[in-house]
């Protein structure tokens, strides 16, 4: 099966859309949160997930937007985004988007979570110290995460030796081995690695790989949008520089 790794789209959807036709032929796409906040198109990017994911979990963003989390946890400028967002949401979509949890296991080899699978609303995983520390939080042989918007990987030796990858666009990691895996497909619709290129990976199950890339996209098309329904300027200019 060919598996199509997105998170953190943030209401994206110039930029989603340019990932949905870069991935090329998949199966089916894994959603691990945050589909909506920031970005200025929420109901066309849960729509696109709802039809086309088999799974989806929910992210801090998306549950601040459906009243599960409060604003006040969020900056300024993210809580005067969210309540935009949840504004925007139809009736079928928050509810839809209510029965989504920020962990799911898949089977027990792959497991979804949203920042780790020790703390899955909140834990921002980015250093081989907390990847080591999750490794007992979770029985599957990878975990795939989304929340920093950096994309990255943690490879787990039955040593408790911890090796932490930036990988380059088109970089393949074998997953036929001993090791276990902590993997971020990275930010599709607002990175936050100094690259603004959407991110994302494709997992192939028969294959035993998973690949990373990167994709342009129309960055001054969401601008646009974003300046038309007032979003915040901060928020509209960081797309540009992938911060």
């Amino acid at each position: 099966m060919r598996i199509l790794l997105v998170a953190d789209i943030h209401s994206n959807f110039v930029a989603l859309e340019t990932v949905l036709a870069a991935a090329g032929t998949y199966d089916t796409i894994w959603c691990l949160g945050d589909i909506i906040g920031y970005g200025p198109a929420p109901n066309e990017c849960v729509d696109t997930i709802k039809r086309q994911a088999s799974i989806s979990i929910c992210g801090n963003h998306d549950l601040a937007c459906i009243g599960r989390l409060n604003l006040n946890d969020f900056n300024f400028d993210a809580r005067r985004a969210n309540i935009w967002n949840s504004e925007q949401l139809t009736p079928e979509n928050y509810i839809w988007m209510e029965n989504l949890e920020p962990m799911h296991y898949v089977d027990s080899r792959f497991m979804l979570a949203h920042g780790s699978p020790r703390a899955p609303v909140w834990e921002y995983l980015l250093t081989p110290e907390q990847a080591n520390e999750n490794g007992t939080y979770f029985r599957t042989q990878i975990c795939f995460i989304g929340h920093s918007h950096v994309q990255l990987g943690f490879r787990l030796d039955p040593s408790e030796h911890c090796e932490r990858f930036l990988p380059d666009p088109g970089q393949m990691l074998s997953i036929e081995s001993k090791s276990r895996f902590i993997i971020n497909p990275g930010s599709v619709g607002q990175p936050r690695d100094q690259d603004p290129r959407s991110a994302y990976a494709i997992l192939d199950t028969d294959a035993g790989f998973i690949r990373f890339e990167r994709v342009e996209y129309d960055i001054r098309a969401t601008q646009r949008h974003m300046s038309i329904v007032d979003l915040p300027p901060a928020l509209i200019r960081r797309l540009e520089f992938g911060m």
